[in-house]
């Protein structure tokens, strides 16, 4: 865990300087206030920033990064502080550039399915405008309600649905962003083929605020669904719910939606929620198909009968869109509802191809088991993406010790058996020491030298994804 430390305060005319950009309203000095910036979504982590600056402009941000990048003044942009790799968290004497005042919908082009945002938006809000104009944005985060759009694609989040429709990389089809030296540069546009010269756009996503800050957002939309079902099925062993999701797979049904909790979960999520869950199984499923009227009923019938082929104790379809968003929140409350069983609750993720996913989680299981520690598990079975959760407290260090050490023979099985240590967390502070071994020394060569092409003084995020 990093600590708060002693403030030492930015020089006045740097401070001067940012009140002249952004107006004295927009920039917080004060030890109240730079505490409540010092910390992301990410458990155990705590850094005090030197001042706090919000930007309501492209010309702001473009402003900041200039002075910045000429005083050698680190720089870390941040949203929400949703994050869950510790990608926000502040650098000692560092200006932390919020984004969230930035939250205009600038344009909704229903001709060519694009919308047109700033980094401040909130991802639900997207969603919502989307559906009014009968559009359909998919990517939705967990923290969807509260997560902006700039932070999603830095970290080039995921979701529920990402099985079918994939992450938000899938939806940007062009970026506004200040380069370190304040250089503003534009990449993509609204043609859905495109083969200029190198993408720069899926460069700077999933770039964790190390390359450059995301000012505006140019999003692909898609029509909406003309009907959904939902239901969930439980079984009494793990293996059988994989089995169950790679029948349905086999059988070249992808549904938008196929979702886990173990046992641990499932009952943390029932005291929560109060959703009506089955507490006698080992396994639920979330399983959810969009599409045609047609196609979703006759593709709801099918995952239905492999759930009952590989043992379901139970399958409840969903009567209705209340009954449908009833048990889509079983799933949607898993981090809060376990978050109430401890003071520290340590979220992570890792993914697995899914043939692999029934044997990643047994090993979580075991791991949790050798450390002593409390351990529940969900995710993304569909894409085998999983999310081992321990809960634990940060003041006990013996413990949290044990808890690092679990995570390492995690990540390193991960790696062993083709997978990744994140899906769609990023590697921000919290992975940083587990990239080298899954990218290799190439990778992590290109990346260094990209980096330092961009960002020569080193100013945005330092310290995140990878060192100097």
């Amino acid at each position: 865990m990093l600590g708060p430390g002693f403030i030492m305060p930015l020089p006045n005319p740097l401070l001067d300087q940012l009140r002249k950009i952004v107006g004295a309203e927009n920039v917080l000095t004060s030890r109240e206030d730079l505490v409540a910036y010092s910390f992301d979504g990410t458990a155990a982590m705590l850094q005090t920033p030197g001042v706090v600056v919000f930007a309501l402009t492209t010309d702001h941000v473009a402003q900041i990064l200039k002075l910045a990048n000429e005083t050698k003044t680190p720089v870390v942009t941040r949203g929400s502080g949703t994050g869950l790799s510790g990608g926000s968290l502040p650098c000692p004497d560092c200006i932390v550039l919020c984004t969230v005042k930035m939250n205009r919908i600038l344009e909704l082009d229903r001709a060519n399915l694009t919308m047109l945002v700033e980094p401040g938006v909130l991802t639900l809000a997207v969603a919502d405008a989307a559906g009014v104009a009968g559009l359909f944005y998919p990517p939705d985060p967990g923290s969807m309600k509260i997560s902006t759009i700039g932070g999603n694609v830095a970290e080039n989040s995921g979701g529920l649905r990402g099985l079918k429709y994939g992450i938000t990389r899938n939806y940007v089809m062009g970026l506004e962003v200040v380069l370190p030296d304040g250089e503003i540069l534009w990449t993509g546009n609204k043609c859905v083929k495109d083969v200029a010269g190198y993408s720069l756009r899926d460069l700077f996503v999933g770039s964790e605020g190390t390359l450059g800050v995301i000012t505006k957002v140019l999003l692909r939309l898609i029509p909406k669904p003309a009907a959904k079902k939902t239901m969930i099925a439980t079984f009494a062993q793990m293996d059988a719910a994989a089995q169950c999701v790679s029948d349905i797979i086999a059988a070249q049904i992808i549904p938008c939606t196929l979702e886990f909790l173990d046992r641990t979960t499932i009952h943390c999520v029932e005291d929560f929620a109060k959703v009506g869950l089955p507490l006698d199984c080992e396994a639920l499923l979330l399983m959810e198909t969009d599409g045609h009227p047609a196609a979703v009923a006759e593709e709801a019938s099918k995952m239905e009968e492999f759930a009952r082929k590989n043992g379901a104790m139970e399958v409840r379809v969903a009567k209705d869109d209340a009954e449908a968003n009833k048990l889509a929140t079983a799933r949607r409350s898993a981090f809060s509802a376990l978050a109430r069983l401890a003071p520290t609750t340590i979220l992570e993720d890792a993914t697995v191809p899914r043939s692999e996913l029934a044997k990643m989680i047994r090993f979580v299981a075991e791991v949790a088991k050798k450390y002593n520690l409390r351990v529940g598990t969900f995710g993304h079975m569909g894409d085998g993406n999983l999310h081992p959760t321990f809960l634990t407290d940060e003041r006990n260090k013996e413990e949290m010790h044990r808890v690092e050490e679990a995570f390492k023979e995690i990540f390193d099985e991960a790696i062993r058996l083709g997978g990744t240590i994140t899906g769609e967390h990023g590697i921000g502070m919290a992975k940083k020491s587990f990239l080298p071994k899954f990218a290799g020394d190439a990778q992590m060569r290109v990346m260094r030298e990209l980096r330092r092409a961009l960002d020569p003084n080193s100013i945005l995020n330092p310290g995140k994804m990878f060192d100097k």
